[in-house]
């Protein structure tokens, strides 16, 4: 029998006030009929969608934000203003139950891994942040590292939202080596032959055969690893060209004018799409969808029914 998941109200006690109204809806979208059914289904995937990008969302408005109405001779910098702001953020959604302790634990982990990035990214020019700024490491800003931590927060958040189950996930003595050597490649590639074919057929390799099960509403949905991968790929490429419109980082062909980020980039965000998700496994470990019961053999040794 499969095991009754658990509300996410146990992993954000903020949403408890949301389950009975939840409740009140699924029961009268269910007594409407399927199409109405399937409409609240779809709903509430958005909002669930909505909620795991929380963290990431706030710091995209900040981003906007920040653009469109910090004056230029503030007495705090647009960057450190982010940087500040995002603390407070960090801070707010843990006080307020909003965030787990174990997703503040990823964060801070890929705050680190990001700002490692982004110093030397920046060091061999492959973007500049363009403003001064106090709150900085050599060139990079301080809230550089909880943009990079954001993509941790959505895939800590949604495995919880959607009970992730999965079938055919390869053992964690396989992802980690392959998500440091994509972590190597991003730096090794300036200075040697760029292992990025390699490190794409490795992925498909591995997590070919790999489906996630995420529950909704009342049924979990198959759909293929990879391609949840190039999917949240896809919206983190949508969020970069917020970020460069906004100019709050800029790469080298974007100096003289906006331009849209190379579509070429996705390859390099499904990479670190790997590294994340592989680092957020040593938190959430996969665990294996239950698949229904073989039918048992009948025991020779029981008499048989009379006909």
């Amino acid at each position: 029998m499969r095991r009754k998941t658990p509300s996410a109200a146990r992993n954000w006690p903020f949403l408890a006030g949301f389950i009975e109204t939840e409740r009140r809806l699924g029961a009268r979208a269910q007594a409407h009929g399927h199409f109405a059914a399937v409409a609240y289904e779809f709903l509430r995937f958005g909002v669930k969608q909505g909620w795991a990008c929380l963290f990431g969302g706030l710091i995209c408005a900040l981003l906007i934000g920040t653009h469109l109405f910090c004056p230029a001779d503030a007495p705090l910098s647009r960057y450190d203003l982010l940087t500040l702001a995002a603390v407070l953020i960090q801070v707010a959604l843990l006080g307020l139950g909003m965030e787990t302790w174990e997703e503040a634990k990823v964060i801070a982990l890929y705050h680190v891994v990001g700002t490692a990035m982004e110093l030397f990214k920046t060091g061999v020019g492959s973007w500049i942040y363009p403003e001064a700024s106090w709150l900085r490491i050599m060139g990079v800003p301080l809230f550089t590292g909880f943009m990079s931590a954001s993509i941790g927060s959505y895939i800590a958040r949604v495995w919880r939202l959607f009970d992730f189950r999965f079938t055919r996930h390869p053992p964690l003595a396989f992802t980690l080596p392959l998500a440091g050597a994509i972590y190597v490649n991003f730096f090794s590639h300036h200075y040697m032959a760029d292992l990025r074919a390699m490190l794409f057929i490795a992925t498909g390799v591995l997590f070919g055969a790999t489906v996630v099960h995420f529950k909704v509403w009342h049924e979990y949905r198959p759909m293929p690893l990879l391609l949840g991968f190039v999917l949240v790929s896809l919206f983190i490429w949508l969020a970069e060209n917020i970020g460069t419109a906004s100019r709050v980082w800029l790469y080298p062909n974007q100096a003289a004018g906006w331009s849209p980020v190379s579509a070429a980039k996705l390859g390099s965000w499904f990479l670190l799409m790997i590294v994340s998700y592989v680092l957020v496994t040593l938190v959430n470990r996969p665990e294996p969808y239950p698949e229904a019961e073989p039918a048992r053999p009948a025991d020779p040794a029981q008499p048989r029914p009379a006909r």
